[in-house]
């Protein structure tokens, strides 16, 4: 370098200053310390969350679509039920006695101090096997076919399922007392009523009976739960 001319030298100078130079001016254009920016492949922007704990991510036009998360798990969209409920229907076979079935008899009296007792008799004519359960109902009508007197009452008891093949019969004791005994005012009867229970037709019966109490004291006609046999 001693031997380099003051020009050369002025050069030298000349290039060095410029290059200092410009690496100021590049480091002047950002902030100082600042993080170099992060590339993002593809060209949707990652989502950011939101502090109402709103997911947002933009679609292809731009604008962000709100995702609704309840914690931390994104609600479905709810969809109409579709499934439809099959109902069977109810293939079991009733095997109630009808009506239509029944014979209806009433049988022998059994007084008893001052009480009348008759079996009401009810006899399956039918072909197949049927049951009785329970009460049966039971009025006094005259020739015109007017009720005598109040409905019997159901006496306590426990029924049972009485079943009756073809032929068989089952039995309810009608009780009352005698009028003659009781002083309650009397009538005679055309016939019996009986409707067998859970059933709505009736079967009529010819009373032989005598008198029976339809009003006054002690005028109270009382039944039974039906019961296997014919009471005789």
């Amino acid at each position: 370098m001693a031997n380099s001319s003051p020009a050369r030298r002025r050069g030298a100078l000349l290039v060095g200053s410029a290059a200092v130079l410009g690496l100021l001016t590049a480091c002047g254009n950002g902030d100082v310390g600042a993080a170099p920016a992060k590339t993002v492949s593809g060209s949707a922007a990652p989502a950011t969350e939101s502090p109402g704990g709103t997911s947002t991510s933009p679609d292809p036009a731009g604008t962000p679509s709100p995702v609704t998360q309840s914690g931390g798990t994104t609600t479905p969209s709810s969809a109409p039920d579709t499934a439809t409920r099959t109902v069977k229907p109810d293939s079991a076979k009733s095997t109630r006695c009808h009506t239509s079935e029944l014979r209806a008899a009433v049988g022998r009296n059994d007084p008893g101090a001052g009480q009348e007792n008759f079996p009401v008799v009810l006899t399956n004519k039918s072909s197949r096997t049927c049951t009785l359960r329970g009460y049966p109902g039971a009025a006094f009508v005259n020739a015109s076919g007017t009720q005598l007197g109040r409905d019997p009452e159901r006496t306590s008891g426990s029924p049972v399922t009485v079943t009756l093949r073809p032929g068989q019969s089952a039995w309810a004791g009608l009780t009352f007392s005698n009028p003659r005994v009781s002083g309650a005012k009397s009538g005679k009867p055309a016939s019996l009523v009986v409707t067998p229970p859970d059933e709505r037709d009736p079967l009529k019966v010819t009373w032989t009976g005598g008198a029976v109490p339809v009003s006054g004291n002690s005028s109270s006609v009382r039944l039974t739960v039906f019961a296997p046999g014919s009471g005789a």
